[in-house]
């Protein structure tokens, strides 16, 4: 028994990413005033890195057979 009358969930990615940004620029913004510039430079180095082990990660997951 399927209800017809439910709608497709809005699309929310777009602004769940924007607000992302706004948050990581204010974060980098109080971080760079509270220890200077270098400390948001190692911080970004260190999420670039993060974000690319992850993303390595999920396409040697992706390649791995299902059991």
């Amino acid at each position: 028994m399927q209800d017809s009358t439910h709608r497709a969930a809005p699309d929310r990615t777009s602004p769940a990413l924007v607000l992302a940004l706004v948050k990581l620029l204010w974060s980098f913004f109080l971080i760079w005033v509270s220890f200077g510039l270098p400390a948001v430079l190692v911080l970004a180095v260190l999420l670039n890195y993060l974000i690319s082990r992850l993303g390595h990660y999920r396409m040697r997951q992706a390649r791995e057979p299902k059991n």
